[in-house]
């Protein structure tokens, strides 16, 4: 009477009910490893383990562990966010309120818990992981900086936009990777606060050069 059960258990074991449920299990003990542990240091099998799956499955649905990370590590196209926030205050430019603006727009996205741990994964891999590395720059390019370019409407506007954007990625390793104290504890409207006036300088205000360029 046991062997069949038995039986049944070794054929379930590494599976879950429906390719769709398992491939959600997958990516979501992905984003978890690779957010603790980055790209180098996670593994298929400790991925499988967690989700609960032969190794073998994951090898199946995914390929190799650099497809399953593209997978699990793609950040939702989300350009609309700064675009309303620049509707919704046309005057920011204008006013020197555009680095508070972006500010809260950078905080609002990185705070969703959402979308927390797959950035962090992101963010801690992009250090030892090409691709990934290219992941950020083209999310942070197209998503938090794309509109603000075309916005400044000045010839060096890529170049400011390239500094703000390497605050702005400073500030997403102190604050959510490396934890450093008292950044991390701070809150939200806090940082906006103390980072909007650097943004502001850096997209608007004096750089140190005429065109841009060292």
């Amino acid at each position: 009477m046991n062997e069949p059960d038995g039986g049944n258990r070794r054929s379930r074991r590494g599976r879950r009910p429906g390719e769709s449920g398992t491939r959600n299990a997958i990516l979501a003990a992905s984003r978890k490893r690779f957010a603790e542990q980055g790209y180098d240091n996670a593994s298929i099998r400790d991925i499988a383990v967690a989700a609960g799956v032969d190794p073998a499955l994951v090898h199946h649905y995914y390929g190799s562990k650099e497809s399953l990370f593209i997978a699990a590590m793609r950040l939702p196209n989300i350009p609309g966010l700064v675009g309303k926030a620049l509707e919704s205050d046309p005057e920011a430019l204008a006013e020197g309120r555009l680095g508070e603006l972006l500010a809260r727009t950078v905080v609002m996205i990185w705070e969703d818990k959402t979308l927390q741990r797959t950035a962090i994964g992101l963010l801690r891999s992009a250090l030892t992981h090409e691709r990934a590395a290219a992941m950020l720059r083209d999310f942070v390019r197209s998503t938090i900086f794309g509109q603000i370019a075309s916005t400044l409407r000045s010839p060096d506007a890529e170049y400011r936009v390239s500094l703000a954007a390497s605050q702005v990625i400073g500030l997403l390793m102190a604050r959510y990777v490396l934890r450093v104290e008292p950044l991390a504890s701070a809150s939200g409207q806090e940082v906006v606060r103390a980072i909007g006036p650097a943004l502001q300088r850096y997209l608007a205000g004096d750089i140190g050069t005429d065109s841009g360029t060292a």
